[in-house]
């Protein structure tokens, strides 16, 4: 059996690791940061990895280096990154968004309201804005977007910020 030139591997391993960094990436819900900069950065990386298949590959540990180079930058660290998209927090976020779009839905508003995130967040046992605290007892982020959502009512961190415009949700990190 011949085996296949240098020039096809290259290509076929290039074209696996966009295919599997684009795949990961579309895989993010769309109301989160799906970190495209950082996503591109790590396909060149793999492409890179892939190019030394066109270089003579008689060394062993350059062998070593292009299958690790290939598996890390194509494989692992784009479905890392998908997967870690979602803390639990986050996920709480997403849902509160669901179900403050589904009021605001249901009451016929064009937009969502902070009262409707607010209503969303308490009804699953979370609550809106920051833990008062003896050195802040101010709440920060609970009458205006961004608004902070916490998943425990009693617990402060880790949250995460909730924003709409109009009925699009969009969730992040705070």
């Amino acid at each position: 059996m011949q085996s296949l030139s240098p020039r096809v591997r290259a290509l076929g391993a290039a074209g696996i690791c966009l295919v599997i960094a684009v795949a990961a990436g579309l895989a993010v819900d769309s109301r989160l940061d799906r970190h495209w900069v950082l996503r591109g950065l790590t396909v060149f990386l793999a492409i890179c990895c892939a190019a030394l298949l066109l270089t003579d590959q008689t060394r062993r540990l350059r062998q070593i280096v292009t299958a690790v180079g290939l598996a890390m930058f194509g494989l692992v660290i784009p479905v890392s990154q998908t997967t870690w998209s979602k803390p639990p927090e986050v996920k709480f976020a997403l849902q509160v968004a669901t179900d403050a779009k589904t009021a605001a839905q249901k009451a016929g508003q064009g937009a969502v309201s902070v009262a409707d995130v607010k209503a969303a967040a308490e009804a699953r046992g979370g609550a809106v804005g920051s833990f008062p605290t003896e050195k802040t007892p101010e709440v920060h982020g609970a009458d205006a977007y961004p608004v902070i959502v916490r998943a425990k009512r009693d617990q402060g961190r880790p949250w995460a910020c909730l924003s709409f415009t109009g009925q699009a949700a969009k969730v992040r990190a705070c």
